[in-house]
């Protein structure tokens, strides 16, 4: 059990520098990830930016996630489960267009004025709070991979070992402190684990431990 963000990422930095994973920049996934990320980013003395994507969700249930997809048009479908469901090809393509433009929006607000980090022949740690069906970190992991990065790691105070075992064929490594065998949500991992604020989130983006 996680205090909060805060606890779980002095806990996972100390790990990633414990296990000196190879870094020359981490990025979080807004907004929970951003908490974490800047002490991971802190530990390892590299620049902190953002990975960002959005959980598509299926026609009559928004919070079942079929796929994500990131602000450059990569994406990650279950397709198994879309089968299942039996969603037209037309419906997914236009809920993953929709949440590649939100993903593109989300970017454009949280980079502003910052400097763009570049990924190509980088070594990548990408932060987030946790995964449950790791949607949204598979399509960031698409993206991140896609635009050059030498060496991709996955760091996550918990997930399910099946969804971690899952990444852990699209990543180069994957990090976690906790991997409980009966796993409901993320949240219940953290005794304080409220919304985290746009503006709280890209505060992160420009802190830095001296």
């Amino acid at each position: 059990m996680f205090e909060d963000r805060a606890d779980a990422g002095r806990r996972l930095a100390a790990l990633v520098a414990e296990r000196d994973v190879p870094a020359d920049v981490v990025l979080a996934i807004p907004r929970g990830g951003l908490p974490l990320g800047r002490a991971v980013a802190d530990a390892l003395d590299v620049p902190l930016g953002v990975a960002v994507a959005k959980k598509i969700g299926a026609p009559w249930n928004p919070e079942l996630a079929i796929g994500a997809a990131a602000s450059d048009g990569s994406a990650w479908i279950n397709e198994p489960l879309v089968a299942d469901l039996g969603i037209a090809r037309a419906d997914l393509e236009s809920r993953r267009r929709e949440a590649e433009r939100t993903a593109r929006e989300t970017v454009r607000r949280y980079r502003s004025k910052r400097p763009r980090i570049d990924r190509s022949g980088s070594d990548v740690v990408i932060v987030d709070d946790g995964v449950a069906t790791g949607a949204t970190m598979r399509a960031c992991l698409t993206q991140v991979r896609e635009s050059g990065a030498a060496h991709v790691t996955v760091a996550v105070p918990v997930g399910p070992q099946e969804t971690l075992s899952e990444l852990a064929e699209q990543a180069h490594s994957v990090v976690c402190l906790e991997t409980p065998s009966s796993f409901g949500s993320v949240g219940q991992f953290y005794r304080s684990f409220g919304q985290v604020s746009d503006r709280e989130a890209m505060a992160f983006l420009d802190q830095r431990d001296d």
